[in-house]
């Protein structure tokens, strides 16, 4: 094993158990953090890809601002009940195993039919800003102003439905 793989599984294996820690966590705070942690992880994967450009927007867009902004709304809502999704919940749990299993035996056929399980043919894709940013604003614009105006929505939505009421 090369130091390459090695770091490559480390970094694999870290963004798995922060993802697992942003499921199981009781605190919602805490599973924020586990997923700002998981998006430094996924930024190593793509440094390893030599895909730099990425591995920085990455952790500047999505464990800076998007982060900071989930991490507002939740303290903003002040959820304090903590709770496991597990808890008194037997059936829950022993479902959740066979409802992925369901979902894998639902999913495989229709990947190989279409074609998305086979080899992909070699093609070297370089994580330069012109590569990564002339399709967003070209081909792709119309949903990328769609996806902010939502996430404005939600976020103006939240600071309305979180704001005390003043008691005379």
């Amino acid at each position: 094993m090369t130091a390459y793989d090695a770091i490559f599984w480390f970094f694999s294996l870290a963004l798995l158990l922060c993802g697992v820690l942003v499921l199981i966590s009781p605190n919602a705070v805490a599973s924020g953090l586990y997923l700002v942690l998981s998006f430094f992880f996924l930024a190593g994967l793509y440094v390893l890809l030599q895909a730099f450009f990425l591995a920085m927007i990455q952790v500047l867009v999505y464990a800076g601002a998007i982060m900071v902004l989930f991490l507002f709304v939740i303290m903003l809502l002040d959820y304090r009940e903590s709770r496991h999704w597990w808890h008194g919940n037997l059936l829950g749990l022993a479902g959740a195993p066979l409802a992925v299993a369901a979902l894998a035996a639902a999913l495989l056929p229709v990947l190989k039919r279409s074609g998305a399980l086979a080899a992909a043919p070699e093609q070297w894709f370089e994580g330069t800003l012109e590569n990564v940013m002339t399709p967003v604003f070209t081909r792709y614009l119309l949903p990328v102003e769609i996806t902010a105006l939502i996430l404005l929505a939600a976020t103006i939505g939240v600071v309305v439905l979180g704001r005390k009421e003043k008691q005379p």
